[in-house]
């Protein structure tokens, strides 16, 4: 099926400003999306680049004053939901690809060093393999409390233990930390995620983020916020926490007056809902 994505950014600059912009799909999406197109107001320039974790993203100067960026796209996505693999289980540490070795170690949201009683204490006890991945995540879903106005961009995964509450980052974010210290590769994802097949949630599009955690010898999607097999995910940045896929960073002062996020199923007319951003930094909630 084909689904529409895209978002708009409105930004006031006080000063010229460099930054970087991830709101493309991921390059191991490019085979699926069959238009897209990136708008910028005038006076800003963009140039694309592709960084260590095989996003693809735009280097942008702007300002000083008021900026608009607009990206759409349609997407071809499988009509059926994420794929299960009960049976999957967990290679041995010296059996791991050399390139899932840094998806265990601690990062700047998710302090896996600071979780490991907890982790081993909660999930020690069960299989390594899918069944304890989905104890985390169940885990996680029923722990934590789903709130904007409570949460904060320097929460990280200690912190949201702590405090049990958060936005979908916040529950990724503990959800790898708890993997890795259970010696599972486990790293960040965002993008897009329409509502299909489940209930309306009654709240505006956003950016999703959830985690992909290595089983066998492939990585697989979970994702701790809805704790559902999902259709139509469409990746735009993986890293290994929210810090490395930001989707705007800026290298100096921008204030963000509007976020709009659209994921829907193409030619389902809506209405685009406008928003504020609800965070300081602009990252997945």
């Amino acid at each position: 099926m084909e689904i529409d994505v895209g978002c708009h950014f409105e930004f006031d600059l006080p000063a010229k400003t460099h930054g970087v912009l991830l709101v493309e799909p991921h390059r191991s999406e490019q085979a699926r999306v069959t238009t897209a197109l990136l708008e910028f107001s005038d006076g800003v320039t963009a140039v694309p680049f592709v960084d260590a974790y095989d996003n693809r993203a735009r280097r942008i100067t702007a300002g000083p004053g008021r900026i608009d960026i607009t990206f759409s796209a349609v997407v071809d996505v499988d009509d059926v939901p994420d794929p299960t693999f009960v049976s999957a289980r967990t290679e041995t540490l010296e059996q791991l690809p050399d390139a899932t070795l840094q998806f265990l170690l601690p990062s700047r949201y998710c302090e896996s060093d600071r979780l490991v009683d907890v982790a081993w204490a909660q999930f020690g006890a069960i299989e390594p393999g899918w069944a304890q991945v989905q104890a985390v995540s169940d885990w996680v879903h029923e722990q934590i409390e789903f709130d904007y106005a409570r949460s904060s961009p320097s929460y990280s995964a200690a912190s949201v233990l702590d405090g049990r509450v958060g936005v979908c980052r916040d529950f990724t974010h503990l959800g790898i930390g708890l993997c890795r210290a259970l010696n599972l590769p486990a790293r960040y994802v965002f993008g897009y995620l329409p509502d299909i097949g489940v209930p309306d949630p009654g709240s505006p599009m956003d950016f999703c983020a959830w985690m992909e955690v290595y089983l066998g010898d492939r990585w697989y999607t979970f994702d701790p916020r809805n704790n559902q097999r999902r259709v139509g995910r469409v990746v735009i940045g993986r890293g290994r926490d929210a810090a490395d896929v930001a989707m705007v960073t800026t290298f100096g002062r921008a204030d963000l007056v509007t976020m709009t996020v659209v994921a829907e199923l193409g030619g389902v007319a809506g209405e685009t809902v406008q928003k504020s951003n609800l965070h300081t930094g602009v990252t997945a909630g």
